[in-house]
Order: C-alpha cells, then sequence, then structure tokens
C-alpha cells in the first residue's frame, strides 16, 4: 500500500461510495495487520506462548480464512458447508479437520492474505452501494446484509491484530512493530 494520510476515511474512487469508505476501512485495517507481523520468522509465527492458544500463523491463516468464507457465502451465495477443508479449517483456527500452519513462512503466509483480499476486491468492484444494503444470497445468513457481513471481516482482522501484538511480545520482544 502506498503512503497516505490515514487519519481520514475517503472512499476508494474505483468503487461506489460506500463500498470505497469500506474498502478504506478494510485497507487501513490490513496495513497495521502488516505492522504487526513484520518482520517476524516461522519459528516466531509458529510460537504458541504458554497460557495462549493460537499462534500468529494461526491467526494470519484464519484472517485468510474468513475473507475466504465470506467471499464464498455473500459474494457467491454457497452454502458454508460447501467452503473448501482449508477455509473451514482457517476459520476454526485448526479445530475442524485441517491442522493449523506449521513452517510457513511469513511470505507465505502474507501472500494468502493477499490473494484473499484481492479476490474481494476484484468482486466489490462490480458492485454498488444498492448491493451493499442487499441481504446476504447463502440461506441462513440472509439475515444480515452486505455491508454488515463486510464490516465484520473488518472487524475481526482487527480483533485478531489485537492478539498478534500481544503474542508478538512474548515471542519477539526484542523488535518492535
Amino acid at each position: 500500500m502506498s503512503e497516505k494520510n490515514w487519519s481520514c476515511i475517503e472512499p476508494d474512487a474505483r468503487y461506489s461510495p460506500q463500498i470505497g469508505a469500506l474498502v478504506e476501512m478494510m485497507n487501513y485495517a490490513r496495513m497495521t495487520t502488516l505492522q504487526a507481523v513484520k518482520d517476524l520468522t516461522t519459528v516466531e509465527l509458529d510460537a504458541v506462548p504458554e497460557g495462549f492458544s493460537n499462534s500468529i500463523g494461526m491467526l494470519l491463516a484464519h484472517i485468510a480464512a474468513v475473507d475466504r468464507m465470506y467471499h464464498h457465502v455473500a459474494l457467491l451465495g454457497r452454502p458454508f458447508e460447501e467452503a473448501s477443508e482449508a477455509i473451514r479449517g482457517g476459520l476454526s483456527m485448526g479445530k475442524n479437520g485441517t491442522p493449523p500452519p506449521i513452517g510457513q513462512s511469513l511470505d507465505t503466509l502474507l501472500a494468502e492474505l493477499e490473494a484473499s483480499r484481492a479476490a474481494t476486491l476484484e468482486v466489490f468492484a462490480t458492485k454498488d452501494d444498492e448491493w451493499l444494503a442487499s441481504r446476504l444470497p447463502a440461506s441462513g445468513w440472509d439475515d444480515m446484509n452486505q455491508h454488515w457481513a463486510w464490516f465484520h471481516v473488518m472487524e475481526d482482522e482487527v480483533s485478531h491484530r489485537g492478539q498478534i501484538r500481544i503474542l508478538r511480545k512474548h515471542v519477539a520482544p526484542k523488535k518492535k512493530e
């Protein structure tokens, strides 16, 4: 992401106004996540300190899986159960059949974050604000609208970024974010 003034939310002009504002918020959340994991080694990404249940690597995989799952459900209208095992495993943080990512480099984890978000933004560019206010098309998810769903994707990332910052203090105490 290029340097910009992050003290204002100004809609990205490639999108309709409300989607553009949402994209800017999602971009800011992602920028701060990337700052929180900068320069971590594979050992640091895999570490699960005593008293914690997840590694930073697992949290990064989860963030990407949330983006992919909402893409699957909200943008494609597909049932949750039809999502890949990798997506479901990432959502459950490795508790749903797919083991947590171990031994993956930061570059590999960040590439999946980028790919999952790029797929979302590609579809966002074809939508408008009326769509953003529409209900999700997947059965069982139609009680929420697209705006809430994608706000939740951002909210989930921000929440886990906080966990990442705490974990980082345990696994890489001498490294600054």
